[in-house]
């Protein structure tokens, strides 16, 4: 345990979020190993007493999967209508596999709306608050099929650092298809170093910040970046790793060296 990470472990109120990459295959089809390895992990938090948040990306590529197409859509519509389908794929599997480790999961849309307009703001948090009282996870995605803004332009990065602020999470944590943040893209250069603590998110570290890692995937480094800041500038730490890793969430709240933590608090403000 690294002494900048030990106080990960006291974290008690935690939001997962699992990007494209890890709930889907290349071609849209469900992950079940990957995904039921979170599951498993999440499952494993709550049996310890901690509250657990998942937020989910993949809607509109379980879509593409159960559909049998090759490429993702251009049109809106289009899009609307596979997140429609894929959600309901997604909360079939979540709803099996958490079910096998005896949790309750409920689903929460939310656009952006919802978390700026006060009162639907407050109905949300009390909602959420009230599922963790109960005992039962979360499952929180954007609705994509109403929301257009969110389609051309979001991502599930930003959300789920608005869903750990909605909260007042102790901890964020983003799983990805890459190992964390590196000095540089290490797809393309070798000489690339995975940074273990980031106290400040800096011009350098944006510009080292890459695109989205598949063609189904929304968001990239640089958005992972952007939730890092927007939570802590809310006191909400962040740590980004890869969602296949076996155990990652045990690992990351047992305070290991896993991923990138991203330090919250004015340090995490963007320097000028």
């Amino acid at each position: 345990m690294r002494g900048e990470r030990v106080f990960l472990s006291e974290a008690r109120r935690v939001v997962v979020k699992v990007g494209t990459s890890t709930v889907a295959h290349p071609d849209g089809k469900p992950n079940f190993g990957q995904v039921e390895q979170v599951v498993r992990g999440i499952a494993d938090l709550w049996n310890e007493g901690r509250q657990v948040v998942l937020v989910t990306s993949g809607a509109i590529a379980s879509g593409l999967g159960r559909m049998g197409l090759a490429e993702r859509p251009e049109s809106v519509v289009d899009k609307q209508a596979l997140a429609a389908v894929g959600q309901a794929v997604l909360m079939r599997l979540y709803e099996r596999l958490f079910g096998e480790y005896g949790r309750t999961v409920a689903q929460v849309l939310l656009t952006r709306e919802d978390l700026e307009d006060p009162v639907r703001h407050d109905n949300a948090r009390n909602t959420i608050n009230r599922l963790l009282d109960w005992g039962v996870v979360p499952v929180i995605n954007e609705n994509d099929t109403v929301a257009v803004e969110e389609i051309n332009f979001g991502d599930n990065d930003n959300l789920s650092a608005l869903v750990a602020r909605l909260i007042d999470a102790d901890l964020l944590v983003i799983l990805t298809d890459i190992d964390g943040l590196y000095t540089a893209d290490p797809r393309s250069d070798k000489e690339a170093r995975l940074l273990s603590v980031v106290p400040a998110i800096t011009r350098e570290l944006e510009d080292a910040a890459g695109g989205a890692g598949t063609r189904l995937s929304r968001g990239g480094m640089a958005s992972k970046l952007s939730a890092a800041r927007l939570a802590g500038a809310a006191g909400i730490p962040t740590v980004v790793a890869r969602g296949s890793r076996r155990a990652v969430l045990r690992e990351i709240l047992d305070g290991q060296d896993v991923g990138t933590l991203f330090l919250a608090g004015e340090r995490v403000q963007r320097e000028a």
